[in-house]
Order: C-alpha cells, then sequence, then structure tokens
C-alpha cells in the first residue's frame, strides 16, 4: 500500500471520526458554557460582589498609583494584574459546577432509561440433578 492510502485508511477509522466529532461538539457546548457564565451567571457573581470588576484589581511594579489599569499600561508601567487570575479561577469555578450539573443530569436521564424486567429462571442443570437425587434417597 501506498503512503496516501495508508493515511486514508487510518483517516476512516472509528477513532478519528470519533474524536473529530467530539472536538465539533466540544466547541458548540463550549460557546454554550461560556454564554451561561457571562450572561447568566457572572452578572449574578457581580450583583453578589458589590460590582467588583476582578479584571481592573493590579498592583503598579514602580510604586506608583494609578487610576485604572489602562492608565497604568499607557504609563508604560509594569504591573501584576492579579485581578485576572482571580478572575480566571472564578470563572473556572463556575464552569466547572455548570459543567458537574449538565453530566449529573445527563447521567440521571440515562438511568431512568426503560431496563426490560428479567425472566425469573428456573432451576440450572445441576440443582434439578440434585433434588432428583435427594429424593431418591426417601
Amino acid at each position: 500500500m501506498g503512503f496516501f492510502s495508508d493515511f486514508k485508511t487510518s483517516l476512516m477509522r472509528g477513532d478519528v471520526l470519533s474524536l473529530a466529532t467530539a472536538v465539533v461538539i466540544g466547541s458548540a457546548f463550549s460557546k454554550i458554557v461560556g454564554s451561561a457564565v457571562e450572561d447568566v451567571i457572572m452578572p449574578i457573581v457581580g450583583l453578589i460582589t458589590g460590582g467588583i470588576d476582578f479584571t481592573q484589581k493590579f498592583v503598579a511594579l514602580n510604586g506608583e498609583s494609578y487610576e485604572n489599569l489602562v492608565a497604568a499600561k499607557k504609563a508604560g508601567a509594569s504591573v501584576i494584574t492579579y485581578g485576572n487570575l482571580v478572575q480566571a479561577i472564578i470563572n473556572f469555578i463556575i464552569i466547572s459546577f455548570f459543567i458537574f450539573v449538565v453530566l449529573r443530569a445527563a447521567e440521571k436521564a440515562k438511568k431512568k432509561e426503560i431496563i426490560p424486567p428479567t425472566v425469573p429462571t428456573g432451576p440450572n442443570q445441576l440443582e434439578l440433578l440434585t433434588q432428583i437425587r435427594d429424593l431418591l434417597k426417601k
């Protein structure tokens, strides 16, 4: 076989197609989760925290005080934007919780599928022979 036919065979295996499908669905799900976090959950978090915008929290390394992050960067100051880290941690916790809730709901829905009742089976051959032996002994 040639190189390209081997490559085609490799691409047509189920693993690659399943992975491609998972990537596309994951990308779409990421947009849903991102929208839920940014448009629904973060406004609630903002309300709870009193409207604090963590992305504007920073420390200027030159010791100067600046009105906001844009002013510090415009002045050329080196800054540690610790607020971005706090915001990323909050987003991670919220997204993780959101995915946990979705996966838990999916698992519960899967468990509710109708499982056909098992038909009771009679005694197996060994049990029958044992019963016959015991009856013959009597």
